[in-house]
């Protein structure tokens, strides 16, 4: 067996090289080296067995550390956040060199665009409050069974994350009614995120954004506010639209509307169909008392409604969940 050093030697530079290193074990040479064991003397066996056993030890902790190092190169690295499958082509899909808006930072930014050249500020809306600014400013009473309605999240300390943009309200009266006393007007919007348990569909999310808006002087009317949310719908979409109320339930206006318009032909839109966009009407007395106005002497009117619901129809997207799925399909369309 005094070959075994040089076969040794041999085999283990194969394995350094190999792609298939455990085909190393079946190499002619060590085959001839165990046929070499029957035509030795007796008394020479033993301590060639042990040789060739050292032999196949060693080639066998050589042929771990090649696949160990093979398996290593195989493995790509994986990034948690990318939106493909990473056993198929990557797709083409966003320049990886260029960002993007998000579609509803781009539409929320002209829609705030709007407002303010209409001589509105613009303020962002908390991720957190308190139940007096989200309720009991808003003249929801304890108890009152609309607040069930709005299926409210509530951290362990008693906070809520803002179910509306209205918990801006009350903070935005009182920072601006000096405004009043000077003769002026309250001309305000908030925006932002806003959070419900609600089960999440085609049409439902448990986080969207909104936009609230409040006005107070003298003579503030319904038809004022008519007057506003038209002249916004209508440079928002680009086309003149006709537009209509019901009446509808909301704590903090008296009278309350739903507001609806003629669906944009920009979505295939008819005349005679109609869009509930929003919620608004007259701000109640209540709310004004609540954030130190003399509701005697001031009036003002309000409105709330989803900024998704505004993309949707003016692009006919037809499932809410896409602005929150981070599927680049979607994204690109907006790149």
């Amino acid at each position: 067996m005094s070959t075994t050093d040089s076969v040794r030697d041999n085999l283990l530079a194969r394995i350094k090289t190999s792609d298939t290193p455990y085909e190393v074990l079946r190499a002619p040479e060590l085959k001839a080296l165990a046929g070499e064991l029957q035509s030795l003397p007796v008394e020479q066996r033993a301590d060639a067995g042990r040789a060739l056993n050292e032999l196949k030890q060693s080639l066998q902790a050589a042929i771990d550390v090649r696949q160990a190092e093979l398996l290593d190169q195989a493995v790509v690295p994986i990034d948690v956040t990318a939106p493909w499958d990473l056993n198929s082509q990557r797709p083409e899909l966003l320049s990886t060199e260029t960002g993007t808006q998000h579609p509803i930072t781009v539409e929320l930014e002209r829609v705030i665009d709007i407002f303010t050249r209409m001589g509105f500020d613009a303020h962002e809306s908390r991720q957190l409050d308190d139940d007096w600014n989200m309720f009991g400013a808003l003249n929801f009473p304890e108890g009152h069974p609309a607040r069930d309605g709005y299926d409210t999240f509530r951290t362990e300390e008693g906070f809520i994350p803002p179910a509306h943009t209205s918990t801006m309200q009350n903070r935005v009266l009182r920072a601006d009614k000096q405004k009043l006393e000077a003769g002026g007007n309250i001309a305000s919007i908030s925006y932002g995120r806003v959070f419900r348990n609600e089960d999440v569909d085609a049409t439902h999310e448990h986080t969207f954004y909104q936009v609230e808006g409040v006005f107070v002087s003298r003579d503030a009317s319904l038809s004022q506010m008519l007057g506003t949310l038209r002249a916004f719908f209508e440079e928002y979409y680009g086309q003149k639209l006709a537009i209509r109320t019901q009446p509808g339930y909301f704590p903090f206006v008296e009278p309350g509307l739903e507001f609806m318009i003629e669906k944009p032909a920009s979505i295939g839109g008819k005349p005679g169909e109609w869009l509930e966009m929003l919620g608004c009407g007259m701000i109640h007395p209540n709310v004004l008392t609540a954030a130190g106005i003399d509701p005697t002497e001031y009036r003002g009117f309000a409105w709330g409604g989803g900024v998704e619901r505004m993309i949707m129809l003016k692009y006919g997207i037809e499932d809410l969940r896409h602005f929150e799925s981070g599927k680049l399909a979607f994204l690109r369309k907006f790149a």
